[in-house]
């Protein structure tokens, strides 16, 4: 097997010692080249033709996300953004994101010996995630649909969950933009640092019709709204009343995920039961997987994200091969088959 080939482009001398010295570690991955910035990273992709780039988003020179939106206009490959723990450095990783990146991780915390451990142990999973991943995989954002329209369709008791990791942010952009202003509420979790949760609600909250937010806890589940877990925190269905809720739990990581899909979905499995939709996009892993078939067994309709429109087809597979889904689509017909789903005002399972 070829190992995977690694470019280290970081203006910090000691973060290329370091990541150089992670991923040399590694059975099937080798450092092939570090540079300090842009320009030099240009002649090295061109000399060692790396499998993954890892790419500081602030470098001087030319910043990382004018070098990312060139690279993938002329010779688009798998991009691991490394990222600062701050507001900026959240709103700079989404852009790149946005931009064809793969996947990010944040800055490493030097010298703690068993955050180093953990920090090592998820950027090389990740780096073997964007080695296999499909690059350029974008479809254009859709118009939103028109209004579902009538009193029986602007309903508290129907709600969407939706889990996604790698490739999650832009996937979730897309069958937001699809929704329209009246659908049934939606709850969303994303694999994504505390930190940068904030960011990715309000900049889906810019770019589709709904109201999206960050969930606090406690607040009613209406249509025409979205939440997404907060990086700390799982997020759960919950009831008040004959209200839905939104709950949040500091327990242990599920799937090593706090949030977690599975968590999410199997609220959801529990109090909504056929009321509910659960839909599960790219990411690498499994988390979700039991949920969903519990969702399904619940009476629910599940819908998969399919292979080929997938950054990482991970969490999806595993959500198939448990039995839980009904439909695998690709990413521009899982919104219209939910509102046809919800429109029809059926529930197929109870």
């Amino acid at each position: 097997m070829n190992r995977i080939r690694v470019l280290v482009v970081d203006d910090s001398a000691l973060i290329r010692k370091v990541l150089t010295e992670i991923i040399g570690a590694q059975h099937d991955m080798e450092v092939v080249g570090t540079a300090p910035n842009p320009v030099h990273a240009l002649e090295k992709i061109e000399a060692l033709r790396p499998h993954v780039l890892t790419l500081d988003v602030e470098m001087p020179v030319m910043n990382g996300l004018d070098f990312l939106e060139s690279l993938m206009r002329t010779r688009p490959m798998p991009v691991l953004m490394v990222s600062s723990l701050t507001e900026r450095g959240g709103e700079l990783t989404l852009r790149a994101l946005e931009l064809g990146a793969v996947d990010f991780v944040t800055k490493p915390r030097l010298g703690i010996e068993n955050g180093m451990r953990d920090y090592a142990a998820d950027i090389c999973a990740r780096l073997r995630a964007a080695a296999a991943a499909r690059v350029g995989v974008r479809s254009s954002v859709p118009r939103p649909a028109p209004r579902l329209g009538g009193p029986a369709f602007v309903s508290s008791e129907k709600l969407i969950v939706v889990g996604a990791s790698t490739g999650g942010t832009e996937a979730i952009r897309e069958l937001l933009a699809g929704m329209p202003p009246d659908s049934p509420g939606i709850l969303i979790v994303q694999h994504m640092p505390a930190q940068f949760t904030p960011s990715f609600a309000a900049r889906l909250d810019r770019s589709c019709a709904l109201t999206v937010r960050e969930a606090a806890g406690g607040e009613r589940i209406l249509p025409g709204h979205a939440f997404v877990a907060p990086g700390h925190s799982h997020l759960l269905l919950r009831r008040d009343g004959s209200n839905y809720v939104t709950a949040l739990s500091d327990a242990e990581p599920v799937n090593r995920h706090r949030p977690s899909v599975d968590v999410l979905f199997h609220s959801a499995a529990q109090l909504a039961g056929a009321n509910a939709a659960g839909v599960i996009l790219t990411g690498m892993g499994r988390d979700g997987a039991a949920g969903m078939a519990a969702m399904h067994q619940a009476g629910a309709r599940t819908y998969a994200q399919n292979e080929d429109t997938c950054v990482v087809y991970g969490m999806p597979r595993e959500a198939v091969a448990a039995g839980g889904v009904d439909q695998v689509l690709p990413l521009h017909e899982i919104a219209p088959r939910l509102l046809q789903h919800i429109r029809s005002g059926q529930r197929l399972r109870i």
